[in-house]
């Protein structure tokens, strides 16, 4: 049974949910610089399906926000181009299951472009998709696909798992000269975090540690998160402390701060919704296992989704979904070998 949870980390600010700091950062960039602008399927009219663009037609006018045809690779171009000539685009794919639509845009031009003109080309494109299972939106709206964009020189990924970082980290993937992909879990939409108001970055490629703890390092991704810090709850009553780290940006991926948590406890658990095999997780226990393997006191164990569609039958797919009892044996595991 998957757990329904509150945010885990709260600054200073008002508190917003994470669709609403979405919202927001891209609202404030938008009045910084006047080349920021959005595209992407009923973004304007309806504020997206979402809600992540609500009210931004009604503050800054059909040219700078703007409804596309239903087709993926036409954004994909739209946003290539456009940055190319000096914009810098807030695109969105609506679900992150759409990228195969238009892949070679992705793949072939919005991330080697950069490369293949010495530099002389930026691309300053932010997009936007909604990843994740756990709604009811079956195979084709469910997925998780962050690690298929990592394999790619010259994209970069992040994957916010609080309101005031999903805030930060679209704030600074605005502010980036190169293609970052912002990929949103939908079950992460609706929590609700104090949020920095005004200007907040979050820097690209920082870990977040989430919770410190000495026996057992356990790295997870958006909406993981959450389901790992309940494990480690229920893990402290059986005396085990876990350090838990959200890297929130997967590519490029903080090794150092993973690395150094495992130094200290000598343990590690990657834990993704993605299916497990050759996700993100089986990547940082090889950096690891490359950096850090004299201080293992046990294999490094990962845990994701198994190798199958997602299903459409709630019951169905509520036994896909990994969740923080499927945690807490997999840390019990590691820890007790």
């Amino acid at each position: 049974m998957t757990t329904t949870l509150e945010p885990a980390v709260a600054t200073t600010g008002h508190v917003i949910s994470y669709r609403e700091a979405i919202n927001e950062a891209l609202k404030d960039e938008m009045r910084r610089d006047e080349r920021v602008f959005a595209a992407g399927i009923d973004l304007a009219e309806r504020g997206d399906v979402f809600g992540i663009t609500a009210g931004v037609l009604q503050e800054f006018g059909p040219r700078r926000i703007i409804d596309t045809p239903i087709s993926e690779n036409a954004i994909a171009g739209l946003a290539t181009g456009a940055a190319s000539q000096g914009l810098r685009p807030v695109v969105s794919m609506m679900f992150v299951d759409f990228i195969g639509v238009c892949f070679d845009q992705i793949l072939n031009q919005m991330a080697k472009m950069k490369y293949m003109f010495g530099g002389k080309a930026v691309l300053p494109i932010t997009v936007l998709a909604n990843a994740g299972a756990g709604t009811g939106m079956a195979a084709q709206h469910s997925q998780s696909l962050e690690a298929l964009l990592c394999h790619i020189p010259g994209i970069k990924v992040v994957m916010p798992s609080t309101a005031d970082d999903a805030k930060g980290l679209m704030t600074a993937a605005m502010r980036d000269d190169n293609p970052v992909f912002v990929i949103m879990h939908k079950r992460c939409a609706r929590l609700r975090s104090a949020v920095p108001e005004g200007e907040y970055i979050v820097p690209l490629g920082k870990a977040r540690i989430m919770r410190e703890g000495t026996d057992l390092t356990i790295v997870a991704t958006a909406y993981m998160v959450h389901e790992a810090l309940a494990a480690a709850d229920r893990l402290a009553e059986q005396g085990i402390e876990v350090e838990v780290i959200d890297p929130r940006t997967l590519q490029p991926l903080d090794t150092d701060t993973i690395v150094e948590s495992v130094k200290k406890t000598h343990r590690l658990l990657t834990v993704h919704e993605a299916v497990e095999f050759a996700g993100i997780g089986a990547e940082i226990n090889a950096q690891v296992a490359d950096q850090a393997f004299d201080y293992l006191d046990a294999p490094p164990r990962r845990l994701g989704g198994p190798f199958s569609p997602i299903p459409y039958s709630p019951p169905l797919e509520q036994a896909w979904l990994v969740n923080a009892d499927d945690i807490f044996e997999s840390a019990l595991g590691v820890v007790n070998g």
